[in-house]
Order: C-alpha cells, then structure tokens, then sequence
C-alpha cells in the first residue's frame, strides 16, 4: 500500500458510500419497495443496512491503517492516515445518521 494510498483511502471511502448512501435514497423515494420488516418500511431497511456497511467499511478501514502489516511505519504518513481514518469513521456517522433518524423523500 502506498503512502498516497493510505493518506487517501478512507476520505476517498467515505465519498464513495456517500454517493451511494443517497443516490440509493432517491431511487428508493422514486420507486419505494413494498412491504415492512418487523415494521419497519423496506426503505428504510436498506438504508439501514447502507448505513452499516459503510460503517463497517471504515471501521476495517481504520484497523487495516492502524495495523503494522498495512500501516505505514514513517510518523508524518501513519499520523495522517490514522487521522484521515478517523475522520471518515466520524463523517460517516454524522452525514449517515439522517438517512435512520429523519422522514424520507421530503
């Protein structure tokens, strides 16, 4: 892995999930599937769901960057990368949370 590619992967992760996460949200609030699962509407299951793969994503983000096999090893690199990883765990969270707690297709 390079250094580039550590400082970079979990902002880059993070941008990925968020296009996903709501481009999802509208196709879901065009075309809402049928039905409830223990009700709870089947959209919002899905972003449920969205919203915990992208949480795991950058949980096994920020191990993988704090390892010593895949970690950088120089200080300036590993803090950065480390940062980077926390912040994409965090900004998950924050910019995912919504999709759980507020109306969808408003």
């Amino acid at each position: 892995m390079t250094d580039v590619l550590r400082m970079l992967i979990a902002p880059l992760a993070w941008l990925a999930a968020f296009s996903a996460v709501y481009g999802l949200q509208a196709i879901l609030c065009a075309a809402p599937p049928e039905g409830t699962l223990a009700g709870i509407s089947m959209s919002r299951v899905l972003l449920g769901l969205a919203f915990a793969a992208a949480l795991a994503l950058q949980g096994v983000l920020l191990a993988v960057l704090l390892s010593r096999r895949f970690g950088s090893r120089g200080g300036f690199v590993r803090t950065v990368s480390i940062t980077g990883g926390i912040v994409g765990l965090v900004a998950t969270l924050w910019t995912f949370f919504p999709v759980l707690a507020l109306p969808l297709c408003r």
